[in-house]
């Protein structure tokens, strides 16, 4: 089968949209399907406003329904509410094509963050009027699916459709000797106010605490905690080195719909400490490696005690092979 895959989240971001959606490709790709991608590098485009990684789009229409056409898909996923994502679902429901979607981030939260002077309200009526279109609705866990049921979205579109750790570097890790003072607490993520990270900096643990990851607050929290160890962006076997090394993993966000670097953790052996919300209580529920707590600093003192051999067994059930197969039952094909 012929998939196109409309994004405006792609390479060179790096983050869980992107990862998901080159994951998946590459698994359909193995098995014989053809897969293609409209991205914001066929257009020309200017950062996001607070989220500079991203690109917007310009000038999207009517580029968009000229590449559909040309690439003549048997099927139309689109994974992003942005420019390229709206002009693709307009193209679609003009020409009466089917496509589903994907429920990736809530930019709602996001907003409210960035914008507290935009009704929170605004944001989620847009977000549900842009899916209901769809055939079907992917989301990533059960406790997302009933966050928008409860937002107005239709439950009977909805599909739970989670996410893999097993990926390069991450299917062989490496453990190391870190030259710093143990226990070592790990955080690999984006340095920014949608990811809670003042949570996890804000602990008071014996060790040392490491931050991987770029973002506009890093040069802020730098300066406000100089005891803790900022090492930047981290990649690869260097990446993986470091979530095999360290003791715990600290999952801080509030905000993330799932949180692919939880099962990244997981594969390299390494403990998780998060708090119970939408994301990690649906990946660890009814598992015994569960430390999730309200209070981040004893979940952080319950993973410290976990057997890592649970958390490299409980990973193996988080696989992009499972996660492709979940994404081409429901996909829908225009013939």
């Amino acid at each position: 089968m012929k998939i196109l895959i409309a994004t405006d989240a792609y390479f060179p971001q790096i983050n869980g949209v992107v990862r998901t959606l080159h994951e998946t490709s590459e698994v359909l790709k193995s098995q014989g399907h053809t897969v293609e991608f409209i991205t914001p590098e066929m257009f020309l485009t200017t950062p996001l406003p607070k989220y500079n990684e991203i690109k917007l789009s310009l000038n999207v229409w009517p580029k968009v329904g000229k590449l559909i056409k040309k690439i003549n898909p048997e099927a139309i996923h689109i994974a992003t509410e942005g420019s390229i994502g709206y002009a693709t679902r307009q193209y679609c429901i003009k020409n009466n094509l089917k496509f589903t979607t994907c429920f990736n981030t809530r930019f709602d939260k996001y907003m409210k963050l960035y914008f507290p002077y935009i009704p929170e309200k605004w944001t989620e009526d847009l977000l549900i009027k842009f899916h209901n279109k769809a055939e079907k609705i992917y989301v990533p866990t059960e406790s997302m699916r009933k966050e928008l049921a409860e937002m107005g979205a239709d439950t009977s579109k909805m599909v739970v459709w989670h996410r893999g750790g097993n990926h390069g570097a991450f299917k062989n890790p490496k453990k190391i000797n870190l030259p710093y003072q143990g226990p070592i607490w790990l955080y690999v993520g984006r340095v920014a106010a949608e990811k809670n990270i003042r949570a996890f900096l804000e602990l008071k643990l014996e060790g040392t605490k490491l931050i991987i990851g770029q973002g506009p607050d890093l040069e802020k929290l730098k300066k406000e905690f100089p005891k803790d160890v900022f090492l930047g962006k981290k990649e690869g076997e260097e990446l993986t080195s470091f979530f095999a090394s360290a003791d715990v993993f600290v999952f801080p966000s509030k905000t993330d719909t799932f949180g692919i670097v939880i099962c990244e953790a997981l594969n390299c052996g390494t403990p998780v400490a998060a708090y119970p919300v939408p994301g990690p209580k649906d990946i660890f529920e009814g598992s015994k490696i569960d430390c999730l707590d309200k209070d981040l600093g004893k979940s952080a003192l319950k993973a410290l005690k976990v057997d890592r051999n649970d958390c490299l067994a409980f990973a193996k059930k988080f696989t992009w092979e499972e996660t492709t197969k979940v994404f081409f039952e429901h996909i829908s094909p225009n013939s």
